[in-house]
């Protein structure tokens, strides 16, 4: 119990950026210091963005000024924390000028134009990555060989092009997929780190348990719905949606962004389950390589509606 009383507010974001660092770490080791690059370049970015829009913001060059204003929108991390989420949907050596666009239009539009931290209604970490993603879908399309085999990308926090490789499987079924891809193994293990890391969260109480586990069973019950077995017709089991692809860092890291799900304990069960479901459909039967994305940001849509019925709750009690 003594672990969960030392967290404070100023010490939140810290937290989840070191819960992030396992799953970067396995990224890392898998596809190499590309994963890195993307971090560093993002981080920079999202942090001259800030500096900038803070400036301008302010009004004023003069440090006295700037002072506060610079501590309350970059000494929170969650500048910082949006560039480590887009950095990790990202291929390795994504080129500058696309990572630029990313940071500013994260850091710049899905955040300040609606006020700054706090007032955001999209998760700004996958309102940047979505535009460079339908900008530039090639370039995000370049992943490398995963486990030493060739020509076959894999993906993490989309699951984009390791997803379209199963859709198109040529009348495999999956098992025979699976076996002809022993780098689904490694797949898993990332998967896995998150899952440390998210787990961690959970248990020093910066995150609830509600959005995971109700975006998770969501997923894994279309899933064994639609699974038929494994046969050429099959959309994959729960175990395969879980740990390929992103779901698990979507689950803990996004989903869970504090600013942008509902405040009501059920109503964030609410936005995870339309999470889930967007997730799988557009997963399965969408044309867009990406679900995660899209689906956290459609299901922010609903997160005002949602927190003014709670108000109108709240005060129909008073």
């Amino acid at each position: 119990m003594k672990a969960r009383n030392i967290i404070k507010t100023p010490n939140i974001m810290a937290w989840v950026l070191l819960a992030l660092m396992p799953g970067i770490a396995g990224m890392t080791y898998y596809f190499g210091v590309g994963i890195l690059w993307n971090v560093f370049w993002l981080s920079a970015f999202s942090l001259a963005t800030e500096v900038f829009v803070v400036v301008i913001r302010t009004g004023t060059l003069a440090p006295s000024a700037l002072q506060a204003p610079m501590l309350n929108n970059i000494g929170d991390g969650s500048t910082f924390l949006a560039a480590w989420l887009i950095a990790i949907c990202l291929p390795p050596f994504v080129e500058v000028d696309i990572l630029t666009i990313a940071a500013v239009t994260a850091i710049g539009l899905a955040k300040h134009a609606y006020g700054g931290l706090g007032n955001n209604i999209f998760n700004p970490a996958m309102v940047g990555y979505a535009v460079i993603l339908l900008s530039f879908p090639q370039a995000l399309a370049a992943w490398p060989a995963l486990g030493g085999v060739e020509n076959l990308a894999a993906d993490t926090l989309s699951g984009a092009t390791y997803l379209s490789e199963f859709r198109y499987r040529d009348a495999m079924t999956v098992d025979e997929f699976l076996l002809n891809n022993p780098q689904v193994m490694h797949q898993q293990i990332i998967a896995g780190l998150f899952l440390l890391g998210g787990l961690s969260l959970i248990y020093l109480r910066i995150i609830s348990w509600r959005i995971p586990l109700a975006l998770l069973l969501t997923v894994g019950l279309l899933a064994s719905v639609t699974y038929d077995q494994g046969s050429t017709q099959s959309m994959g089991s729960a175990w395969f949606h879980w740990t390929t692809g992103g779901t698990i860092a979507a689950a803990f890291f996004v989903a869970t962004d504090p600013v942008t799900h509902p405040s009501r304990p059920s109503h964030q069960i609410i936005f995870a389950i339309s999470i889930g479901i967007l997730l799988f459909v557009i997963r399965t039967q969408g044309n867009l390589p990406d679900g995660i994305a899209f689906a956290v940001l459609l299901a922010n849509c609903t997160t005002p509606l949602l927190n003014r019925i709670h108000r109108q709750r709240q005060s129909q009690h008073v």
